[in-house]
């Protein structure tokens, strides 16, 4: 995969800003032990903060005013937050206009072979490439879970991709999406990414890039434009992540709550799009697992990262380090921007379930990798579960 190119993109940021949470790894807790308030809406539409939200960012340094204004453009190394219980993410409403969407660049972790540990861990041989097929349009009808995480960064604005999830706190009303750790925070050498948000069915008539440039921000995003108001990844991304060489790899996913920028209709994500796969954390062993399908905005060329692409194919063992889980790896042409996209196979009860997503692929394309979920990735999404339970 090819690495991130910046990006200049002129920003709207004006507007009502909501909306704030701090994350914890598995096994912490934040002060308190609940996330913050979240923002009201009135009879009019308008987003209300509520004082212990503002307080939350006061205790940060951040001045809302200044913030929407474009303080969230300072990535000073000593004022980019990046511990886990320090996430923040404030609502700046259309900041993500059609033209923005279009524009972001994909974050990389491009691998090469001299990465792969070979014979000190579990390797099989570099599986074939796989064509990646485009998904047909609406994308709704068929992959209703699938969508585009949108995101800042000091290269500018950025792009993933991110799957809904069930949340078991919430049965049939999740507001949880699944991706990978790389596209909410930057590793060990950054923070917290800024401007998170999730589009579900992102172009979901599957215009072409030129179409979009006079399209609307409803049929751009036709099922709204979800601002993550927590996120959680893994320490062990935290602490070893990098954008390069797959170091923090088979630790390389995150938990994403929700909710819509413009208060939405009362109804929660899942509500919304129709649809949530369930996380198989007990998932086969990768050699028990007969077809792995990958979903995803692939942008980096040949792709522009405007239309959702598919890969299927059975799955082979990947080791970067021996000491770490052995990832999932798949032969597969999408490139970056397909990051994050939710790995679906059958799980122990024969029904499709979310395994993995994508993390890692070479530079010159042709395969995909993705950790295999066990007990941290487990205590992450359980953590996020808990903490928005009921709501």
């Amino acid at each position: 995969m090819r690495p991130i190119r910046p990006l200049l993109a002129a920003a709207s940021v004006a507007a009502a800003l909501a909306l704030t949470a701090t994350a914890c790894g598995p096994g912490e807790d934040t002060a308190g032990g609940e996330p913050t308030a979240s923002a009201g809406q009135t009879s009019d539409g308008k987003i209300t903060i509520p004082d212990e939200v503002k307080d939350r960012l006061k205790e940060h340094g951040i001045d809302l005013d200044k913030w929407k204004n474009g303080e969230w453009k300072n990535w000073d190394k000593d004022t980019w937050l990046r511990e886990a219980k320090d996430y923040v993410n404030p609502i700046i409403e259309d900041l993500w206009d059609p033209d923005r969407m279009r524009e972001a660049e994909e974050p990389e972790r491009p691998v090469e072979e001299e990465d792969i540990s070979g014979d000190e861990g579990v390797t099989d041989p570099t599986p074939a490439p796989v064509e990646a097929q485009p998904v047909k349009a609406p994308y709704h009808s068929g992959v209703p879970e699938a969508g585009k995480l949108l995101f800042d960064g000091p290269q500018g604005p950025m792009v993933c991709s991110a799957t809904v999830v069930k949340d078991p706190a919430n049965p049939g009303k999740s507001n949880l999406v699944w991706t990978a750790g790389h596209c909410v925070h930057a590793g060990k050498s950054g923070g917290w990414y800024r401007n998170i948000a999730f589009v579900p069915s992102y172009n979901d008539g599957g215009k072409s890039t030129a179409e979009l440039e006079k399209a609307s921000r409803e049929e751009v995003a036709p099922y709204g434009v979800w601002w993550g108001d927590w996120a959680q990844t893994s320490e062990q991304w935290i602490n070893e992540g990098a954008s390069t060489g797959g170091q923090g790899a088979p630790y390389d996913f995150a938990v994403i709550h929700v909710t819509p920028e413009k208060g939405g209709n009362g109804k929660s994500l899942e509500e919304t799009v129709g649809a949530a796969l369930p996380v198989d954390f007990n998932a086969p062993a990768t050699q028990k697992i007969t077809s792995i399908t990958a979903t995803g905005y692939p942008a980096a060329p040949p792709f522009d990262g405007q239309k959702m692409f598919q890969c299927a194919d059975k799955p082979g063992r990947l080791s970067l380090k021996a000491d770490q889980p052995t990832m999932h790896r798949i032969g597969c042409t999408m490139t970056g921007g397909s990051s994050g996209g939710g790995w679906v196979a059958e799980g122990r009860d024969g029904k499709p379930a979310l395994v993995s997503n994508t993390s890692i692929g070479p530079v010159s394309a042709g395969w995909l990798a993705g950790p295999r979920l066990g007990d941290e990735a487990k205590g992450v999404f359980d953590e996020v579960s808990k903490k928005f339970a009921g709501r």
